[in-house]
Order: structure tokens, then C-alpha cells, then sequence
């Protein structure tokens, strides 16, 4: 039987982010994920997959230090605990001593009183990237109350004016890229901007894929010095990977582990479909 590429090597999104998963595959890089209990499996086993590497602890007395090990740092607030919002700031704070690039994922802002205030203050340390849904981006520069827990309840997700705004204004206080989680994702900086109508709603139905691209865009800006399209790269890297998941699943059981697979294969292997 002759094999034929899962995504087509013509593919133009392909094409565009091939280098930086070539790069990721080379260098595997080790990020330090302070993220979600509930998704700490899916990030671990998807940054393997894609052929980085993962460690996670949280606390203040090892965090700060485990980091300068690291070559990225991705910070998560999803299930947020008291010693992670006590081992946040000095783990950032070594990683920006030590040059390393660190992502901030502000997992189910709004209402919430102590992640909210955390995560607005955490733009000050200046991410490469800030990772979110339509309403967490929202809510970071004070335009919204957020969404439902971690799912967005803005209109037209990454794709609505008021969502390109509030990711302006939250590149112009980084200095970075954001990346804008929806329908049709939404990637940007001070000067560029891309949408990416690519993925599966599979995605939505499984635990954690939103950490895991957090986790995953992390990794790119490891192997990757241009901030934005590393993001780019994380964020096409997780679509294709779904859409190529989604061709073998039978529902979001069968999704999770096919996404694991195909994380090792877009851009690597050639599948038969």
C-alpha cells in the first residue's frame, strides 16, 4: 500500500509553520507547565507527542527554580491553587531574569477574584504570547466578564471586531503576540495579524486542548524567536492535528487519542487517510 500524506505537503498552512516543527522536533525543548490539574495528561502526553518535553510543579520554594532548567515556560490559571498563585510571579520573574520566553494561558477570567487581577497583572511581565478564548481576551483589558468557566461566550470567537481590539490592546501592553482561540483563530502583533479557519469542533469536546495549545505555542517560542509566528506555528500544528484526528474518531474518546497521534505525524509522517 503506498502512503500518501496525512496534509498535503502543498498545504500553504503546512508550509508556513513546517520549519518551526521541523525545529521543535530537533531541539526538543523543555517547557515548564504550571497549568490545570484537570489537563496536566493531555499537555504532558501532547507536548511528547510533538516531540517537546514537559515539567510541571507549581509551588514557590521549587517552581522558580525548576524553571531555570527550562528552555519555555507556559503559566495556566485554569485550576488555579494557593501555592500556585503564591509560586506564579517568582517562576515568571526567573524565567524573564534568564531570558526565557514564557506564555500566559488566562484560563477562565471575569468574575473570578483572584485569577483576574493575576493574570491582568502578569501582562506587566510582558508574555511572548497570550494565549486565550474570545471572552478571556476580553476580560483581560476589562471589555467583558468572560466566559462560562473556560469556554467563551463572546460572538464570532477570535474572529469579531471587538475581540481584534481587545488582542491590539493586549499585544500593545506585551510587546508580544496574542493567539485568540475560536472558530476562526485570530493571531496577532503590533504589526501582523493571521486568521486560521482550520481544526475540528472535536476540539471543544475534549478536556484540556486549549492548555495543551498553550503549552504547545510554548514550545514553538522555545526553537522560534519571533513570537508571533511561533504562535502561528502552534496553532496550525493543533488544527491540522485535530482535523487529522477527527478523519479517524468516532467520538471525543477516540479524538483524544487520535490527536495524540497525529501530533507526531503532521508535518512528519506520511499516513494513508
Amino acid at each position: 500500500m503506498t502512503a500518501r500524506p496525512a496534509v498535503a505537503a502543498s498545504d500553504p498552512d503546512l508550509a508556513r509553520v513546517a520549519p518551526v516543527l521541523a525545529a521543535v522536533r530537533e531541539g526538543q525543548p523543555l517547557v515548564h507547565c504550571l497549568t490545570a490539574t484537570v489537563s496536566m495528561a493531555i499537555v504532558a502526553d501532547g507536548l511528547l507527542a510533538a516531540g517537546a518535553r514537559p515539567m510541571m510543579t507549581e509551588t514557590r520554594a521549587e517552581a522558580p527554580v525548576v524553571t531555570t532548567m527550562a528552555d519555555a515556560l507556559t503559566i495556566n490559571l485554569g485550576t488555579l491553587s494557593t501555592d500556585a498563585v503564591d509560586g506564579i510571579p517568582p517562576t515568571v520573574a526567573a524565567a524573564l531574569r534568564d531570558g526565557r520566553p514564557w506564555v500566559l494561558d488566562p484560563t477562565a477570567i471575569g468574575i473570578a477574584p483572584v485569577r483576574t487581577p493575576l493574570a491582568r497583572q502578569l501582562l506587566g511581565s510582558r508574555p511572548a504570547v497570550v494565549r486565550g478564548n474570545a471572552s478571556e481576551v476580553l476580560a483581560l483589558v476589562g471589555a467583558g466578564r468572560g466566559g462560562r468557566g473556560p469556554d467563551s461566550s463572546a460572538a464570532n470567537g477570535g474572529d469579531g471586531p471587538a475581540v481584534t481590539s481587545a488582542a491590539r490592546e493586549v499585544a500593545a501592553r506585551t510587546g508580544g503576540a496574542v493567539s485568540v482561540s475560536g472558530e476562526v483563530d485570530l493571531v496577532l502583533d503590533a504589526t501582523r495579524s493571521v486568521r486560521v479557519a482550520r481544526g475540528t469542533a472535536l476540539l471543544s469536546r475534549v478536556t484540556g486542548t486549549g492548555c495543551l495549545l498553550g503549552a504547545l505555542t510554548a514550545a514553538c517560542t522555545a526553537v522560534c524567536p519571533d513570537a508571533f509566528e511561533a504562535a502561528v506555528a502552534a496553532v496550525v500544528w493543533l488544527d491540522l492535528a485535530g482535523e487529522l484526528a477527527a478523519d479517524r474518531a468516532t467520538g471525543p474518546g477516540s479524538f483524544r487519542m487520535h490527536l495524540l497521534d497525529a501530533l507526531d505525524e503532521v508535518g512528519r509522517y506520511e499516513v494513508e487517510r
